[in-house]
């Protein structure tokens, strides 16, 4: 029997009545130095339970390679760190997991096959979702409860009555959990509306629903859906994220408050969504396509209970105030801000210009016409297009299929323009001093599609290119997915700005390292890394100003900032300081 059963209205933990109360915590949000401390966070606000999403793409990046199981993707030592604080954890192994996430967790090399239905029975994808499960569940099944470890429940497939209405998939993915040892509780969760739930959801598995507000209505809903058995809001939705050039979402931690005492009133279980947000380190990022491409921020701060960088905020000793009427919370007191980093100024000192580095140092795909990311084998990252044009003087660029995501125009090395999806742009007047002048075009993929249809969306450049109606041919395709910085040959960056795309590194002391945050004032777009760790996207669009720095980044003495930098630039310095600036809040 598994360790977590249901009964007509509740649950049981070894056969004691017990109610979940959960939140989320991504350990691919969180630096692995900090899993601990966010964990013993979680206790002591009176959460018994956390839960966590499994990026299948971020574990996988190539087909047939076996999965990542290190640094920030350990999930097994996350999984212990969690039994070690005394909580148990509900596990969502996808395959596809939204989460605001690139690509919403399923891997570039799989959605770049367009004749694969995706999240559906097409033998195609519930053979690689097999084979992902043979790798994935094997190193995790020690820690489930069935063999006394803390993972109580794990989901089927995320949210999928929004997308699709296939049983017989979700019935597959069911039988193979089931058939790779897994014994604990399964569970669905959809919105709650009785459409989703109706074709998210499976006989003999737990439907449960996600919702922030309309509490009684909600889980009314649930009700209707399954005449009996436990009431649970998987996703209770306390804050929300941020689209760059959108504004910065927050929630009033009273009105979040009432909602879970609402909920917990009620009788149900809950999981907080989020309860630490982390951050999108690196390009892991997604993006929504409603009505336009708009691709999140790099902070996944979601006005969560504890902040980005895992200080308690007014949330969590609200939220902490309203679990206590209904639970036991921890006689411990609550955990004070964590040490910040003293302001510290950084002079970029050294550079070294994009465009010429890679054209001498990464080897070119040849194409007739531009090939899109996927073709070059890559998922993430920028592409550099180069051709020479035969004809010169005025005319428009015009590129078929537009460009994903957001694309520089170069002419003769002098930036002429810029192109972007969210935008539906597809032509560019230039001047062309010349036959044989060199085109370059530096496309930069944004992040993908985490909802709705769009899933797996090229990127690069996505169709031929012409000027004035002559289409333009022999294309240089150098992929650039920019994992690496050892090879980049930095020089003194004497006087003067930077006129395009550069690699900027200057070095900065720290005595005792501490959490810190990267303000870029005079930056335009970019990426950062601390002593190799990306930090992951900065753009003046905002809303977010500066980029969260962990602690266990930092070392004690000399430290590394680079920045590509996109755009040219006349700043010299950054900063890094003890305050986060993620934009006004929404009015």
């Amino acid at each position: 029997m598994p360790a977590l059963t249901t009964t007509s209205d509740g649950f049981l933990l070894h056969g004691e009545p017990f109610r979940i109360i959960s939140g989320a915590l991504h350990y691919f949000r969180v630096h692995p130095g900090q899993w601990a401390d966010r964990l013993r966070k979680a206790r002591l606000m009176g959460l018994n339970t956390v839960e966590t999403y499994v990026p299948w793409n971020l574990h996988q990046p190539s087909p047939g390679a076996p999965l990542d199981l290190e640094g920030i993707l350990d999930l097994p030592r996350f999984l212990r760190s969690a039994d070690e604080e005394g909580l148990k954890v509900l596990l969502r192994p996808g395959p596809y997991i939204c989460a605001e996430w690139d690509g919403g967790g399923l891997p570039g090399w799989l959605t770049a096959d367009r004749d694969i239905a995706l999240r559906s029975g097409d033998p195609r994808f519930t053979a690689a979702v097999d084979r992902y499960l043979d790798l994935l569940l094997p190193p995790l099944l020690p820690y489930f409860a069935a063999a006394g470890g803390p993972v109580v429940a794990v989901q089927v497939e995320n949210e999928y009555g929004a997308y699709g209405a296939d049983t017989a998939y979700l019935e597959h993915l069911a039988q193979a959990l089931r058939a790779r040892g897994v014994e604990e509780l399964l569970f669905t969760c959809d919105q709650a509306d009785p459409a989703h739930l109706a074709a998210g959801s499976l006989p003999g598995v737990l439907a449960t629903g996600t919702f922030g507000s309309r509490v009684e209505e909600s889980l009314r809903t649930l009700r209707a859906h399954r005449g009996e058995g436990p009431l649970m809001c998987t996703e209770f939705w306390v804050g929300w994220f941020d689209h760059w050039g959108g504004p910065h979402h927050t929630r009033d931690e009273a009105d979040a408050a009432a909602g879970l005492d609402r909920l917990l009133s009620a009788g149900a279980s809950v999981n907080l969504y989020m309860f630490h947000g982390g951050t999108n380190f690196g390009l892991t990022n997604g993006a929504n396509h409603q009505h336009a491409y708009a691709p999140t921020v790099t902070s996944y701060d979601y006005d969560a209970p504890l902040t980005e960088c895992g200080d308690p905020g007014p949330k969590y000793h609200a939220l902490r105030e309203v679990i206590a009427r209904h639970s036991p919370v921890p006689d411990e007191p609550v955990p004070a801000p964590a040490p910040k980093l003293p302001p510290t100024e950084v002079e970029l000192g050294r550079r070294a210009p994009l465009l010429p580095y890679a054209v001498a140092s990464v080897p070119a795909v040849r194409g007739a016409d531009p090939l899109p990311m996927h073709a070059l084998g890559q998922a993430s990252g920028l592409v550099l297009y180069r051709t020479s044009v035969p004809a010169g003087g005025d005319g428009l660029l015009r590129f078929a299929g537009g460009v994903g995501d957001r694309a520089q125009v170069f002419v003769d090395g002098a930036p002429v323009g810029v192109l972007e999806r969210e935008r539906g742009e597809e032509t560019l007047p230039v001047r062309l001093p010349g036959p044989g002048a060199t085109l370059e075009v530096l496309v930069e993929n944004l992040g993908g599609v985490n909802y709705g249809p769009r899933i797996g969306d090229p990127k690069g450049l996505l169709g031929p290119v012409s000027f004035d109606g002559s289409v333009l041919r022999d294309w240089e395709c150098r992929p650039l997915p920019l994992d690496g910085l050892e090879e980049v040959p930095f020089a003194a960056s004497g006087t003067g700005p930077a006129a395009g795309p550069a690699f900027h590194h200057g070095t900065f002391e720290v005595g005792t390292p501490a959490d810190a945050f990267l303000a870029l004032p005079g930056w335009t777009k970019g990426l950062a890394w601390v002593n190799g760790f990306a930090l992951g996207r900065y753009w003046n669009r905002g809303p977010q100003r500066t980029l969260y720095v962990p602690a266990p980044v930092l070392r004690p003495g000399a430290n590394d900032l680079v920045l590509l930098e996109l755009h040219g630039t006349t700043a010299a310095r950054a900063a890094f300081t003890g305050e986060p600036d993620l934009g006004p809040p929404r009015v």
